[in-house]
């Protein structure tokens, strides 16, 4: 019985991060790899303003295709996998023609509003230059219902290759149509939401071609299939209201993150208009990146039409727009300010996209832990899944530690490496300041992972909800100041999911057997991400000093090379000595503190060899 609670190495093997849902992960991490470098580029072909417009249309999809597809797909690949293990093939047809009909109603629904409500949602994003980029995702939305019953279908019989195969043939066609229309839209000199429309139609594609694969699939399937059964299938009332019953909480789990997103970013762009308008002492802080002329010009020509003695305010000003017949001087003054906001949410989005890769890469785990941990406390291992819990966590520290205090270290120089038209003195620091939340995050989507494994399936939703409220809350006060503005977003982000980690923490302490110690999971890492932060810091900066003297030399006019300070070229290089010394300590501060075990190694492919060569 003792070597119930040790598994076996062959076990092991079988019960490895990478064992159980390895497609599923790996398809995942390919995917979210090809979107970065879908969003780099893109960034630097449509600019600040088409970047601001190309998202606030993808988190209005977002929050739509996740209500429409969330829950659905778990629900169908849950009750067709329990009818083909009771060979009821009549009842897995039943069900799935059934999924994708719902599927198709809620598609069909969604459509309708994003394509015809297309300027409300646009308004309601405080971005009206973003309505073109809805209207051209709202016939994804169609495909990806569909894509998510004939997803659903295929997990039901185990077969997970066709979800990761059409996932990435759908981010493949969004990389090439989407940046290409992007790119040609701009050398034709159109505007930069339409150039971000373009980008977004790259999305749609994806999603047809997805659709033709998976259904080639489905019928490849069903020309394979037994067709003789003889099971009576339930009526279609029951199905719906099973399929109902398991989707409708993951629904409202999933869409909790799209939902508080959609808020924080129409609160941010909201606020930001409001104080550019009312208080133009705020424009001091964007001095430097921003060209007031247009917008100084604007209010002057519109204070004009108030009546004398009248404030100038956002609520003034949107009364006159939403007029039947609105004064020209007011859409004029509203357009010039939400140009301003557009350029600065624009440089934030690009930070955003930066910071979101942490965490996208940190996909593999979480999509892996849930059925190791649920596999061990299957076989009544609670060892095991204390071991698997503790592991993950370690290894998601070992990662989300150098990750977040490189972005914090180098944010200002990864911007001006990656992005050519964002500006690197405004989206640097909120890159930065954005690295501290990367380490939160990443975290508390491992946990949220263990407490979903161990069955705690609402309590991370309850935390997600407390903790998008205290970013709202944040966000709505800080960026409403006018010594703070833009400055303040990141902070809401830092608050949330540093309360979420904190109180998903103490959750598995109270609510999990034999949890991890969190002091052996966290204290080396942050050692060794701290001491590698500083020589990166330091590489950085000494490189970035020698090679300006450098260049100084070569310049006889000394207030030119004054000017030119660190070039692109110097600061690439710079940037990239730095990343790569701070690898090299990092790497060898973990070997040397022990910050990972052999059991740890285990847990990933070809994890003994790595042991041996560690000498671990």
């Amino acid at each position: 019985m003792a070597q119930r609670d040790v598994p076996s190495r062959g076990s092991q093997k079988q019960n490895t991060f990478f064992g159980g849902a390895a497609i599923l992960a790996v398809g995942i991490l390919v995917v979210k790899l090809i979107g970065m470098f879908y969003k780099i580029p893109l960034t630097n072909i449509i600019g600040e303003q088409g970047n601001a417009d190309f998202n606030n249309a993808y988190y209005i999809y977002s929050v739509l295709l996740t209500i429409s597809t969330a829950g659905l797909p778990v629900a169908v690949s849950k009750l067709v996998s329990e009818a083909n293990a009771l060979g009821r093939h009549n009842q897995v047809r039943r069900t799935f023609r059934l999924s994708l009909l719902l599927f198709l109603g809620l598609g069909a629904v969604s459509f309708l509003v994003m394509y015809f409500k297309a300027d409300a949602l646009a308004g309601l994003m405080n971005d009206d230059k973003a309505a073109a980029g809805i209207r051209a995702l709202a016939p994804a939305v169609v495909c990806v219902g569909c894509l998510a019953a004939l997803r659903g279908y295929s997990q039901g019989h185990n077969d997970m290759a066709p979800t990761s195969i059409s996932q990435i043939i759908e981010a493949l066609c969004k990389l090439v149509v989407g940046l290409a229309l992007a790119y040609w839209l701009m050398k034709a000199g159109q505007s930069a939401d339409t150039a971000a429309a373009g980008a977004i139609t790259g999305v749609t594609v994806g999603t047809m071609v997805a659709l033709v694969y998976m259904v080639l699939n489905y019928v490849f399937r069903q020309a394979h299939e037994h067709h003789g059964a003889q099971d009576m299938a339930d009526d279609s009332g029951s199905i719906l209201r099973e399929l109902l019953r398991i989707a409708i909480p993951i629904t409202l789990s999933s869409s909790m993150v799209g939902i508080v997103t959609v808020i924080d970013s129409s609160l941010v762009q909201g606020q930001i208009q409001k104080t550019l308008l009312e208080n133009p002492d705020s424009w001091t802080l964007y001095a430097n990146f921003v060209d007031f002329a247009p917008l100084e010009k604007a209010l002057a020509a519109w204070r004009e039409t108030l009546p004398a003695g009248e404030a100038v305010t956002m609520a003034a000003l949107s009364a006159q727009v939403e007029k039947t017949a609105p004064p020209q001087a007011a859409l004029a003054l509203k357009e010039a300010v939400q140009a301003v906001s557009r350029t600065l949410y624009g440089n934030y989005s690009g930070a955003l996209n930066i910071y979101n890769l942490p965490t996208s890469l940190m996909a593999a785990v979480t999509a892996a832990v849930i059925p190791a941990v649920s596999g061990a406390l299957a076989r009544r291992d609670r060892r095991g899944a204390s071991r698997v819990a503790g592991s993950a966590m370690r290894i998601s520290a070992l990662a989300a530690f150098p990750m977040g205090v490189g972005l914090f270290v180098l944010g200002t120089p990864i911007i001006r490496l990656l992005f050519t038209k964002l500006n690197a003195e405004l989206a640097g620091p909120l890159l930065s300041t954005l690295g501290l939340a990367t380490v939160f995050v990443c975290m508390m989507l491992v946990c949220n992972s263990i407490l979903q494994a161990h069955g705690f399936v609402s309590l991370p939703v309850l935390v997600m909800i407390f903790g998008g409220t205290v970013k709202i809350f944040t966000n709505y006060n800080l960026v409403g100041r006018a010594e703070v503005g833009i400055y303040g977003a990141p902070t809401g982000n830092i608050l949330c999911f540093g309360l979420c980690l904190g109180l998903d923490l103490l959750i598995i302490a109270r609510v999990i057997p034999r949890r991890p110690r969190y002091l052996d999971i966290f204290l080396k890492p942050f050692i060794a991400s701290a001491l590698m932060g500083g020589a990166a810091w330091a590489v950085y900066g000494l490189t970035a000093r020698l090679l300006m003297k450098l260049g100084r030399l070569c310049v006889v006019d000394e207030t030119t090379a004054q000017v030119l300070g660190l070039s692109r070229a110097g600061n690439a290089l710079t940037t990239l000595l730095a990343i790569g010394v701070a690898a090299v300590v990092y790497g060898t501060l973990v070997v040397a503190l022990r910050a990972i075990s052999r059991d740890d190694l285990a847990l990933m492919p070809k994890g003994d060899k790595i042991a041996k060569l560690l000498r671990l």
